[in-house]
């Protein structure tokens, strides 16, 4: 197969200078607040955004250099598969992340509920649409007992640059 090559579109900013202590989903962040800086090429790819509350960003995990197809998620003890995980050490190091955009300015988005850190290079930006995006009959796999602790789950930096143990 031919190789795939993303080019970053922005970086997102935000108050984490490392993965130890970053929430690991937005829902974890509260009220954290950041912001994208759009490279100038694409601000025109951001008309009608504004109308929308919630948005999606695709950014490249730069900070994980490891690979791992068996993980111990941050809120299990168990080792899982990386693909019924969210960990940042996979084959193709992609992160999601939705978030509320709170205002546009020029090439400037503001966000809050980042579990981002800073510097990430964004590759993409979705507008969140509940009625296409939300399914009220999903399954939450191993986590179904786990998601209780999610508000107060930060990362440990265990999957960047340390083996699992």
């Amino acid at each position: 197969m031919k190789e795939i090559i993303y080019k970053p579109i922005g970086i997102i900013h935000s108050p984490f200078k490392e993965t130890k202590g970053t929430p690991i989903q937005p829902v974890a962040a509260g009220d954290t607040e950041g912001v994208i800086e759009l490279f100038s090429e694409y601000t025109e790819g951001l008309l009608d955004l504004d109308g929308f509350s919630h948005i999606i960003l695709l950014f490249h995990c730069h900070l994980s250099n490891k690979l791992f197809l068996k993980v111990k998620p941050y809120m299990d003890d168990t080792e899982h598969g990386v693909f019924s995980t969210r960990a940042p050490s996979r084959p193709n190091a992609i992160g999601l992340s939705i978030v509320r955009l709170i205002r546009l300015e020029k090439n400037l988005l503001y966000i809050k509920d980042v579990d981002i850190v800073d510097g990430t290079p964004l590759l993409d930006i979705k507008p969140y649409v509940e009625k296409f995006d939300y399914r009220a009959d999903s399954k939450k796999g191993w986590l179904e007992k786990k998601i209780k602790k999610l508000p107060k789950t930060k990362d440990d930096g265990r999957f960047v640059n340390q083996e699992n143990e």
